[in-house]
């Protein structure tokens, strides 16, 4: 007898649509470096704009519910990066 699955919540369907925008995005990344020609190349690049707003707004529904929280950075922290990377 099969096992009945369970139910997805909610912060595991905007987790999933995040992710899929993810992926959505890299690929129209990709496809916009490598079409060959300017009209393919203007509507990847449109695509990708697109997709880098649509993950914005699901990252910021998440932020909203609680689902992806943020810790501020200490100004410590910021300055060890900015030097890690200033050389």
């Amino acid at each position: 007898m099969a096992a009945t699955p369970k139910a997805m919540t909610d912060k595991e369907y905007i987790e999933d649509v995040l992710l899929t925008s993810k992926t959505l995005t890299g690929m129209y990344h990709y496809a916009t470096q490598e079409s060959s020609t300017e009209g393919l190349h203007n509507q990847f690049k449109c695509n990708l704009n697109d997709s880098i707003a649509m993950s914005h707004k699901i990252f910021g529904a998440m932020q909203q519910n609680g689902w992806y929280p943020m810790q501020q950075a200490e100004q410590q922290q910021i300055q060890q990066v900015r030097s890690k990377y200033a050389q």
